[in-house]
């Protein structure tokens, strides 16, 4: 693992807390309960319901295989100030893949469902994409250097979310992203890691960086309309999530999160994602549509 300087290496309050929230309780043969977290959100963030599904499921699983795809729905809304529980489904035990269907489940109804897939390791055909060319992160600024820097010119909504520890450390290649209001072509690159050093768990490095790729990939739509997620006259809401595992990787070390939103239209934003470990190596994919609509006017949130 590459060394992290000082800085980087100090407690990280809000990473402990998600690595809490990851760290599900069991209940009974296939009955999970994970703890709350999405603290100051209106609704459960849709990146720890699927951490945490995926903890649920993996742990139904032969620790010899690993998940190398997932796709969820989000149904309805979670509720922050309670845990969620999650019920696994044992779908398939094959010689080489195994599969599982996990529900979460609040105030007696699924609020999101997902189906997953494990893979025992196998060698065949290999083959990936380039990494684009980007600054490194080291030269790109870190949010609370973002805000002192464009405190002024920064949306209040926007500030005010970069102001608080985030378990996931950023630096946005296109800082003008946030500052113009200028329709351009709707794609973003952005580099991301684990706040901090993660236990030695190929799973649980999975799950942080599932969780990580719920963070800004719906937003991605909104660059060709001029809009941010911040903005109180767009309501957003992920619909579903994919995600595919191609590599070995750690979350806690540096990766470029590329995006792009190749349509938007009848209110739902499609988005993908290619996720790149420093060294270029190809490590996730992702796809995600989401709810886009534009709110009244007169609109106030709560």
């Amino acid at each position: 693992m590459s060394a992290r300087s000082a800085d980087d290496a100090a407690p990280n309050a809000a990473l402990d807390a998600l690595l809490a929230t990851l760290r599900l309780e069991p209940l009974e043969d296939n009955l999970f309960r994970g703890g709350r977290g999405s603290e100051g959100w209106q609704r459960v963030y849709g990146g720890q319901v699927l951490g945490q599904a995926m903890m649920a499921a993996a742990q139904t699983v032969d620790p010899g295989r690993s998940i190398h795809s997932l796709h969820g729905y989000f149904l309805l809304a979670g509720d922050p100030a309670l845990p969620i529980v999650y019920d696994v489904e044992r779908i398939r035990e094959g010689g080489s893949f195994t599969t599982r269907r996990v529900k979460a489940i609040q105030h007696g109804r699924a609020i999101f469902s997902m189906s997953a897939s494990f893979h025992k390791p196998e060698e065949s055909f290999e083959y990936q994409r380039s990494m684009p060319e980007v600054p490194p992160p080291e030269v790109l600024p870190n949010p609370k250097e973002l805000i002192g820097q464009m405190i002024d010119r920064l949306p209040e909504s926007m500030r005010s979310y970069f102001e608080r520890e985030l378990p996931i450390d950023m630096r946005v290649i296109d800082v003008n992203r946030y500052l113009s209001r200028e329709k351009k072509e709707p794609a973003q690159s952005i580099w991301i890691r684990a706040g901090g050093t993660l236990p030695d768990d190929p799973i649980l490095h999975q799950a942080v960086l599932a969780y990580a790729s719920d963070f800004t990939l719906l937003d991605t739509a909104l660059i060709a309309h001029g809009k941010l997620l911040f903005d109180p006259d767009v309501q957003l809401a992920s619909l579903d999530h994919a995600l595919w595992y191609h590599r070995p990787f750690r979350a806690d070390e540096w990766m470029l999160y590329v995006q792009d939103s190749p349509n938007a239209f009848g209110a739902r934003g499609f988005c993908r994602g290619t996720i790149y470990a420093r060294d270029g190596t190809l490590i996730a994919s992702v796809a995600q549509e989401g709810l886009m609509r534009r709110r009244r006017s007169d609109y106030v949130p709560k």
